[in-house]
């Protein structure tokens, strides 16, 4: 059995600690926080902040970001990497996933997510509670595809994208990278990156640089 540190012990830190648990792979479980304020969080210690992430190395193998900002995550994976941990991809008992299907560490699959045939999953990825990608897709690194969100068949979604809560996405459809898709939302056009969409359809809100 092997040891995790987890890093982030928020709200999103506090489902993949269970879904960790679940999963029966780690026979110790700690949290890194920047909150001075917690000690314990469902069930799991916190044992220090997000910098002392080196002090801990000799003690856990493996070590996962549960940061819901795409960025901030990609980021300290890649410290993590460097140093040697190995970074898993954690995915919860009640998921369903096609052995066709493929997914890159640092991703967590949490309960009641679907992922169909020869979808391919970049690391660093969130797809939470419920979400469904269908067949053919690629989802780039640092993507999140928030609660309740659909994905249809053959989608492409650039790296550090936002799904939120219960958009649908169309078949065939193209989104960019830095996209952030309002809960809701229906896209049914190719979308380009660094913009902010919503409605049905979809529509761009707001563009940045």
């Amino acid at each position: 059995m092997a040891s995790l540190l987890i890093l982030g012990a928020g709200g999103h830190g506090k489902v993949v600690a269970e879904a960790a648990m679940l999963t029966r792979q780690w026979d110790r479980i700690s949290f890194l926080d920047n909150d001075n304020t917690l000690n314990n969080v469902v069930g799991v210690p916190v044992i220090g902040v997000f910098d002392s992430y080196l002090e801990h190395k000799k003690n856990y193998s493996h070590a996962f970001v549960a940061l819901g900002n795409n960025k901030n995550r990609l980021m300290w994976l890649a410290k993590l990497e460097k140093v040697g941990f190995e970074i898993p991809i954690i995915i919860h008992p009640n998921s369903i996933l096609s052995k066709f299907c493929q997914v890159d560490y640092g991703t967590v699959v949490l309960a009641g997510v679907v992922v169909n045939a020869n979808a391919n999953i970049g690391k660093g990825c969130i797809l939470n509670t419920s979400s469904t990608i269908d067949h053919d897709c690629l989802i780039g690194k640092g993507v999140h595809i928030s609660p309740g969100v659909n994905v249809s068949g053959t989608v492409t979604i650039n790296d550090c994208t936002w799904l939120g809560v219960g958009a649908k996405i169309s078949n065939n459809i193209i989104i960019g990278s830095n996209v952030v898709v309002a809960a809701g939302a229906v896209v049914i056009s190719d979308i380009p990156d660094s913009v902010m969409i919503a409605g049905v359809p979809a529509q761009i809100k707001k563009r940045w640089s």
